[in-house]
């Protein structure tokens, strides 16, 4: 009801506080009433966590509020460690890519892996980690052959500047393929990151988000780890299995995207096929701003940008 104060309706995931706390962030006035709105509802049933950005420079206990760091504060928090944690695979899938730096130690397999292989109270220096890191990015032939052809590369905004200085990147990369939900052609726009057993029968969690994978989405450290700066507004929803109370340390992946009651176990629709394909010898990822001419795509179009 009107009046409530804005902690009554939270849930233990602390949702409603992320989000005013999110809307906030933007200093605007229409977003203002928004909040005021959202405070008078109750938010205290919903499971799920929000990993935010927003632009700016962060120290303190402000750190670990946004960005990759609030997303490693609530996996050491949230989830628990499993066996053999190295031989769970890291998974990101995408629809943009910023500049990496030189190589995998200047970001993508320091600060951001930290953060994406935490599970739980436990440790593990990155030194000696053998994590596969599997990145989803659609290949040259995926937008080709997909429904709309090459404009559907226009949403795919991967830059030959950016790409050419970073073609250490490209041994990463992993095709788009969702046969299982009929959707292989259909160019994806979502953003997901996930953390998958071994075998691809399991995840420890799963985070879909407005976040690409670059630093301006998900903050870079400086000034020797003491502070995170982010360019972006970015916004998503992380699901652990313990903020459903089961009893589970894991979601059991759904292996039809059929509705179904799954029986005791919590399972989870992953968007694309697991185990994930990598990029063949001919594969090449999209990139956006170059022309392909040497195959028309499905509807005998060529693709040259001004």
């Amino acid at each position: 009801p009107k009046g409530t104060p804005a902690a009554d309706g939270e849930s233990e995931t602390n949702f409603k506080q992320d989000l005013i706390d999110y809307l906030t962030s933007y200093q605007s006035t229409t977003l203002k009433e928004w909040v005021t709105i959202i405070k008078e509802y109750d938010l205290s049933e919903t499971r799920v966590f929000l990993i935010g950005s927003t632009p700016g420079r962060y120290v303190g206990k402000d750190k670990n509020k946004w960005g990759h760091l609030k997303l490693r504060k609530i996996l050491s928090e949230h989830t628990s460690s499993v066996a053999s944690s190295d031989t769970w695979h890291l998974i990101g899938q995408f629809s943009s890519i910023g500049s990496m730096g030189a190589d995998k130690s200047k970001w993508l397999c320091a600060e951001f892996m930290e953060s994406l292989v935490t599970l739980g109270k436990q440790y593990k220096s990155l030194a000696n980690h053998q994590t596969a890191f599997h990145l989803i990015y659609p290949t040259v032939d995926n937008v080709r052959t997909s429904l709309e052809g090459y404009p559907a590369g226009g949403s795919l905004p991967y830059s030959i500047q950016t790409a050419q200085k970073q073609l250490w990147l490209h041994s990463f990369f992993h095709k788009w393929l969702a046969d299982a939900s009929g959707r292989t052609r259909a160019m994806p726009h979502i953003k997901t990151y996930m953390r998958a057993s071994p075998d691809f029968q399991e995840i420890a969690w799963f985070l879909v988000t407005s976040a690409n994978l670059s630093k301006a989405a998900w903050g870079a450290l400086e000034k020797n780890n003491t502070q995170l700066m982010i360019r972006s507004y970015e916004l998503g929803v992380l699901f652990v299995p313990s903020a459903f109370k089961s009893g589970a340390d894991v979601f059991k992946v759904q292996q039809t995207h059929l509705l179904k009651h799954a029986s005791g176990a919590l399972s989870f629709p992953v968007p694309f096929d697991l185990p994930p394909e990598h990029y063949g010898s001919k594969d090449r990822p999209w990139i956006w701003n170059i022309p392909y001419t040497s195959a028309p795509d499905t509807h005998g179009n060529m693709w040259v940008p001004s």
